[in-house]
């Protein structure tokens, strides 16, 4: 049994590790402690690309400085780049929810780079005199600017991603926009008829909405490229040399490509979690948006014979197991329900947030865990709703029309002519007789019949749209 593990050190024991892993004895703690969410950090593949990023900057950084060798240099960064790449993902084990500030996220890192290190350069694992995960790999870091550092790099890059699916889900709703340019519909307010409008102009709402959100997003993403990295354990930069903070900077946009700065006061930035909160908010903001939309899709296409049923949603799947026929709209359900998970992620991100004491906030693991989640629920669910709803949304013109000759609401046009209370009385005649507004003026003389049909045609009460 001997020969299928290998015997890792730490000051509080020993432990058996398996011989072909490339995690350690801290990987593995972490491991046995943390059964909480029964998933890993892998599940991040982003974020593990993140954190080797940050350590392949800190190497360059270190060997720069003349401490570490070239034979060390080139281990490391050759392990990381592997890592980027998007191998041994399968090796950082450890819960995304752990307590200890993200301390364990970090050692499962400096484990694994440190053996795959070892492996590249001829020596058996574990054969830390060599490389060493602390005094090597994580050379002038603490957890408390590495880790804080790549979840900003990793929610710099899934922005990028979440903005691409809100401009395929926008592009989808111009699409309708322009095709149903033509769809003259009752506009309503508090569900009640209130003036016609087109089905082009509702959908170019949600395009328009969606758009400015967009928008938000690119002003939010820019504050995640201030960066603690070089701060250490609270700021002061201990355990570095003095030129390592604006050096490993450099280094970091070198491996990154992205223009990330130092933060101007490293205790400040080390203990403020603003911009996560900020973030948040943002995506609360996206969410609670396309989730009204998503109502409003729902109400228009309800019925069919019982409902408004101006608008017809893509048929994916039966609806009941017990009523024939009937078919649910299940894509903005769907949606609805990922908007409300990023609602409370976002109320669980400002309590954790809120919760920090002194120079840290030893609850950044649930922060990245819910802006991780959140972003990655969004984007897949943006891309369902575009792909399998909001392209396939088909207009009931005549349902419309008939809307729109039906309600009362149509003499509002005549307020201009007519005055308010004269216009008032012939809406409830028409409610009270349920005759049409049409009938009653010309029963009135009010008008002629050419008169009426130019002063109420729908067309002269929808303003221009472009489409």
């Amino acid at each position: 049994m001997m020969e299928n593990y290998r015997i890792d050190k730490d000051f509080l024991g020993e432990k058996e590790i398996e011989v072909n892993a490339y995690y350690g004895i801290q990987t593995l703690r972490a491991k046995e402690n943390f059964d909480i969410t029964r998933t890993s950090i892998s599940l991040f593949p982003n974020f593990i690309k993140s954190l080797a990023k940050v350590k392949k900057a800190c190497a360059l950084t270190n060997y720069e400085l003349g401490d570490l060798t070239d034979q060390q240099k080139d281990a490391i960064v050759q392990a990381c780049n592997e890592i980027i790449d998007g191998k041994f993902h399968d090796q950082f084990i450890v819960d995304p929810i752990q307590g200890g500030a993200g301390t364990s996220t970090n050692m499962n890192v400096n484990e694994v780079i440190t053996n795959r290190a070892l492996e590249i350069l001829g020596y058996p694992r574990s054969a830390y005199d060599i490389i060493h995960p602390n005094n090597h790999v994580n050379m002038s870091q603490s957890t408390n600017d590495v880790y804080p550092t790549a979840i900003k790099l990793t929610l710099h890059e899934l922005i990028y991603k979440l903005k691409d699916s809100l401009r395929y889900l926008r592009d989808a709703f111009d699409e309708k926009a322009i095709e149903f340019k033509d769809v003259l519909k009752m506009g309503r307010t508090q569900l009640q008829d209130a003036v016609p409008m087109t089905l082009g102009q509702e959908f170019k709402t949600f395009s328009v909405m969606i758009d400015e959100d967009i928008f938000r997003l690119r002003e939010a993403q820019a504050l995640l490229k201030e960066v603690n990295l070089g701060a250490t354990a609270i700021g002061t930069g201990i355990n570095t040399k003095p030129e390592y903070q604006r050096k490993v900077i450099k280094h970091l946009r070198e491996v990154t490509g992205v223009d990330y700065q130092s933060a101007g006061d490293l205790i400040e930035a080390t203990q403020d979690t603003g911009s996560f909160v900020h973030i948040s908010g943002v995506l609360k903001r996206v969410a609670i948006k396309v989730s009204k939309v998503c109502n409003d899709l729902r109400l228009l296409s309800s019925g069919p014979r019982a409902g408004l049923n101006e608008i017809n949603l893509p048929k994916v799947q039966p609806g009941s197991s017990i009523m024939p026929g009937k078919v649910n709209p299940v894509i903005p359900e769907v949606v609805n329900q990922v908007a409300f998970e990023v609602i409370g992620a976002d109320a669980t991100i400002s309590i954790a947030c809120e919760s920090g004491q002194l120079q840290l906030n030893v609850f950044e693991p649930l922060v990245a865990y819910k802006l991780f989640t959140s972003i990655n629920m969004m984007r897949r669910s943006f891309y369902t709703l575009a792909k399998k709803c909001v392209k396939g949304i088909t207009a009931n013109e005549e349902v419309c029309m008939e809307y729109i000759l039906n309600s009362v609401t149509l003499v509002t046009c005549l307020n201009p002519i007519l005055g308010y209370e004269k216009s008032s009385a012939i809406a409830k005649e028409a409610l009270a007789t349920n005759k049409r507004v049409y009938d009653i003026i010309l029963e009135q003389q009010l008008f002629t019949k050419e008169q009426l049909d130019e002063l109420l045609h729908p067309r002269n009460m929808v303003s221009n749209f472009k489409g």
